[in-house]
């Protein structure tokens, strides 16, 4: 085993990668950041690939060890049952855009990388996980909140369309009651 490189967190951070770049392949359309602050989308970006990367590359001044004696076991149980749960609802909201999903797809990685952290001694994960942690959830919410007010200004544009058609028809029918009759008809 290399002291420096932890294999178990290369595994978790490439199964954690997969359902992602299933979901940008197989959805064309992509996925659009709605909230535009370029400050925490910095901080999160540069916590996201810290995190990764501490994952599994240990540096030994800034990795303590695991804090007891079934710590690795620990730290495996843990990170598989929160791999599983990431798995799991990518499978349980993959075509749903909601709030929850948004959430719940962001909790776990850092509750994922926050347990890695703390279980392992990883200073420098921890440090990362602190940044990034708080921005990922909050951009998760915003986008998700912000496309439901997109879906909700439709839904008020569409009805406004139906007012006025029907404002229109209903002129019509007091200008030119032939037209009226005949528009009946058909």
């Amino acid at each position: 085993m290399n002291k420096y490189l932890n294999y178990w967190g290369l595994i978790f951070t490439i199964v954690i990668l997969i359902p992602n770049i299933v979901f940008s392949i197989t959805c064309k359309e992509g996925f659009e950041n709605r909230y535009q602050n370029k400050l925490v989308g910095f901080l999160e970006q540069i916590g996201r690939f810290g995190c990764f990367i501490s994952m599994f590359l240990i540096i030994p001044f800034m990795n303590k060890g695991y804090w007891f004696r079934q710590g690795k076991t620990v730290y495996l149980v843990l990170g598989v049952i929160l791999i599983i749960l990431y798995c799991l609802g990518w499978i349980a909201f993959w075509k749903e855009n909601s709030i929850r999903k948004s959430l719940y797809l962001s909790i776990i990685p850092s509750l994922l990388f926050i347990e890695s952290g703390i279980i392992s001694g990883n200073i420098i994960l921890l440090i990362f996980v602190i940044i990034f942690a708080p921005c990922h959830i909050l951009i998760s919410y915003k986008n998700a909140t912000l496309m439901k007010f997109k879906d909700w200004k439709v839904g008020i544009r569409t009805i406004f369309v139906i007012i006025l058609l029907l404002n229109i028809w209903i002129l019509l029918k007091k200008v030119n009651p032939v037209y009226a009759t005949e528009f009946n008809e058909k």
